[in-house]
C-alpha cells in the first residue's frame, strides 16, 4: 500500500490527513538506517517531500473547515440571542396581561425578570460554550500546523547542512578512504541511488 493510499485509510474520508501523512513522514525519518560511524540517517528524499507536500495541499480544506466552525459559531449565537429576545417579548406581553392588583403585578415583574437572567445567563452559557468549542478546535489546528512546521524545518536543516570534511571526527571512514583514492569531486549531500 503506498503512503497515499495509508493516508487515506486512515482518514476514512476519501481525502489525505494532514497528521496521517505527517506520521507518516515521521516515521519514515525514524525508521531511516543510521549512516555507518556517524549520527546521519539514510532517508527517502523524494518520498518524504512528496508526503509533505500532499499535507500542504490539506491544509486550505482545513482552514476551510475553521473559517466554517466561526461562521457557524456566529449563527449559532444570533439564534440564540434571536431566542432570547423571544423569550424576553414573552415575559413582557405576560406581565402586560397580568395587570391585575399590586401583589399580581409584583409577582409578574419578579418572575418576568428572572426569565430575562435566565434567558441572559443561558445565553451566555452557550456562547462560553462555542467559544471554548472553537478555540478548542482552533487550538488542534494549531498543534498540526505547528507539527508541519517543525517537520519542514528539520527536514531543511537536513538538507542544507554541508557534509563533514575528510579527517573530521564523525566523518565517514569509508567515504575518507574512497576520496583518498578516487580524484572524482564529490556532491554536496549523499545521494543513495549515485554509485
Amino acid at each position: 500500500m503506498t503512503t497515499y493510499e495509508e493516508a487515506l485509510d486512515t482518514a476514512g474520508t476519501g481525502a489525505p490527513d494532514v497528521e496521517a501523512l505527517l506520521r507518516r513522514a515521521a516515521d519514515i525519518v525514524a525508521a531511516a538506517r543510521p549512516m555507518p560511524l556517524s549520527a546521519s540517517v539514510m532517508v527517502n528524499r523524494d518520498e518524504v517531500l512528496d508526503l509533505l507536500e500532499e499535507a500542504i495541499e490539506c491544509l486550505p480544506d482545513e482552514l476551510r473547515a475553521a473559517r466554517w466552525l466561526l461562521k457557524e459559531r456566529e449563527e449559532f449565537l444570533v439564534k440564540v440571542e434571536r431566542e432570547g429576545e423571544d423569550i424576553v417579548d414573552a415575559a413582557r406581553t405576560r406581565a402586560e396581561r397580568m395587570v391585575q392588583r399590586t401583589e399580581v403585578v409584583r409577582v409578574a415583574q419578579q418572575a418576568a425578570r428572572q426569565t430575562m437572567e435566565d434567558a441572559e445567563s443561558e445565553a451566555r452559557r452557550l456562547q462560553h460554550e462555542a467559544e471554548d468549542f472553537c478555540d478548542h478546535r482552533l487550538a488542534q489546528f494549531e498543534v498540526v500546523l505547528t507539527r508541519t512546521l517543525q517537520t519542514v524545518s528539520a527536514g531543511r536543516r537536513r538538507l542544507s547542512a554541508p557534509p563533514l570534511p575528510p579527517g573530521e571526527p564523525g566523518s565517514d571512514l569509508a567515504t575518507t578512504a574512497e576520496a583518498v583514492t578516487d580524484d572524482r569531486p564529490r556532491p554536496a549531500f549523499f545521494d543513495q541511488d549515485q554509485r
